[in-house]
C-alpha cells in the first residue's frame, strides 16, 4: 500500500509540472499577443532553468549516490534516447494549430512527439523522488519528501511556463478560446506525470541504478536545451537586434539566478 501511495504522490508532482505548462497561456487572458523580445526571454529563462536544475541538482545529488562515471554512462544514454527518438518521429512535424484539427488518431500521434521533448522533465521529477519516505526531507501533507524532489517539481514548472506561452502563440492567431488554450499548454506535457511515475518505480525497485538514472535525466534535458530551446530562441530572435542575443543572455542568466539559491536551501 505504501508503494502505491508513493506512486500517487509522484504523479500529483509531476502532474502540477503539467497543469504549470497552463499557466503559459494565461497572459494572453490580459494582452493581444507577446513579442518576440518577450518570447526570447522566456526561451533564455526556461533554458537557464533546465541547466542549473541539471547541474546543480540531479548531477549533484548523482554524485553523491554514485560515481562520476556512472553519471557520465547516464548522460550519454540520456542523450542517445532522445537522439533516437527524434530520428524515429523526424518525419513527424507537429505544428499546435494541428492540436484543434486533430482527429483521435492524430491526436495520439501528437502526444508521442511531445512524449520525446516532455518525458525527460518527468523522469527528472520521478528520480529526484527516489528518498521518498525516507529520513531527510521535509514534511509535506504527511509524507516526507526529499528537498531535490521539491526543488525539482518547482524548477520543471517554472520551466514549463514559457513552453505553454509558446504552444499558445499559434492557437492564439488561429481564434482558439483562451481556456482551450490553456488545455492544449497542458496536454502537451501530459507526459510528464507517466514518466515521473516510470522513473520513480524504476530507481526504487533497482536502487543501484540510481546515479545512472540521475544522469540519464539531465543528460536528456541539456540536450534538449542545446538543440531545441536555444536554436528556437535563436531562430524567433533574427529580427531583433544582435539576433536577440542579449535577450536570449538575459534570460538565461535570471534562470540560472533564480534556481542556484533554491539549490542550497
Amino acid at each position: 500500500m505504501a508503494l502505491l501511495e508513493n506512486l500517487v504522490v509522484v504523479f500529483v508532482a509531476g502532474f502540477i509540472t503539467a497543469l504549470a505548462t497552463g499557466i503559459g497561456a494565461l497572459p494572453f487572458f490580459f494582452f493581444e499577443e507577446i513579442g518576440d523580445r518577450w518570447t526570447v526571454v522566456l526561451w533564455g529563462l526556461a533554458s537557464g532553468i533546465m541547466v542549473s536544475a541539471s547541474l546543480f541538482g540531479l548531477i549533484d545529488e548523482g554524485l553523491s549516490e554514485g560515481t562520476p562515471l556512472e553519471i557520465a554512462i547516464g548522460m550519454a544514454a540520456g542523450v542517445v534516447l532522445v537522439v533516437i527518438a527524434h530520428e524515429v518521429l523526424m518525419d513527424v512535424d507537429i505544428d499546435p494549430r494541428e492540436y484543434e484539427e486533430a482527429d483521435f488518431k492524430k491526436l495520439v500521434l501528437i502526444l508521442g512527439v511531445l512524449t520525446v521533448h516532455s518525458f525527460p522533465e518527468g523522469i527528472a521529477v520521478g528520480v529526484s523522488f527516489a528518498d521518498l519516505g525516507l529520513a531527510g526531507g521535509i514534511g509535506i501533507v504527511g509524507f516526507t519528501v526529499p528537498i531535490l524532489a521539491v526543488f525539482m517539481t518547482i524548477a520543471i514548472s517554472i520551466h514549463n511556463v514559457p513552453e505553454g506561452t509558446a504552444i499558445s502563440i499559434p492557437l492564439k492567431a488561429m481564434g482558439v478560446p483562451k481556456w482551450r488554450m490553456v488545455w492544449w499548454a497542458v496536454f502537451s506535457s501530459l507526459p510528464q506525470p507517466i514518466g515521473a511515475v516510470i522513473a520513480f518505480a524504476f530507481v526504487r525497485i533497482a536502487r543501484r541504478l540510481l546515479p545512472y538514472g540521475f544522469g540519464f535525466a539531465a543528460g536528456a534535458m541539456i540536450y534538449l536545451v542545446l538543440t531545441e530551446f536555444l536554436p528556437e530562441a535563436l531562430s524567433i530572435g533574427e529580427p531583433l537586434p544582435h539576433g536577440g542575443k542579449r535577450e536570449l543572455a538575459g534570460g538565461v542568466a535570471l534562470g540560472v539566478a533564480v534556481m542556484v539559491p533554491l539549490a542550497f536551501v
